[in-house]
C-alpha cells in the first residue's frame, strides 16, 4: 500500500548479533616470517604472551608439538589449545637464539 494508506512503514530489522567466539588467545599479533614461523609484531600488556616473555620480533617456531610454519598455522594451533593449560613455545629471538617459553593461553572476555 502506498502513502496515506493508514499503515506505518515496515521497520528495518537490525541483523541479529552472533555471540563472539570464545577461544584460547595468546594476546599477540603475528605475521608470516620469510622463514617458517610466525613473527610477533605486537604483544598485549598484560597478556599471556607478555607473561611468557614474548617480545616484538620473536618468531614462534612451535606451539607445543605443532610446528607453526605461518601466522595462520599458529592461529590454528592456538585455537585447538585449552585455555588455562600450559603450552611450551619454541621461539627464535632476533639475535638468533632459540628459547623454550611456557605460555598459558587465556580467553577474551
Amino acid at each position: 500500500m502506498g502513502p496515506g494508506s493508514g499503515r506505518a512503514p515496515a521497520e528495518a530489522q537490525a541483523p541479529a548479533l552472533a555471540p563472539a567466539p570464545v577461544g584460547p588467545v595468546l594476546g599477540i599479533e603475528a605475521v608470516d616470517d620469510p622463514e617458517p614461523g610466525a613473527r610477533v609484531t605486537g604483544v598485549h600488556v598484560p597478556g599471556p604472551g607478555y607473561s611468557a616473555g614474548l617480545v616484538r620480533g620473536d618468531v614462534i617456531l612451535r606451539f607445543g608439538a605443532t610446528r607453526t610454519g605461518s601466522a595462520a598455522g599458529l592461529a590454528r594451533a592456538v585455537a585447538r589449545a585449552r585455555a588455562g593449560r600450559e603450552v611450551v613455545l619454541t621461539v627464535r629471538h632476533r639475535d638468533g637464539t632459540r628459547l623454550r617459553l611456557t605460555v598459558t593461553p587465556g580467553i577474551t572476555t
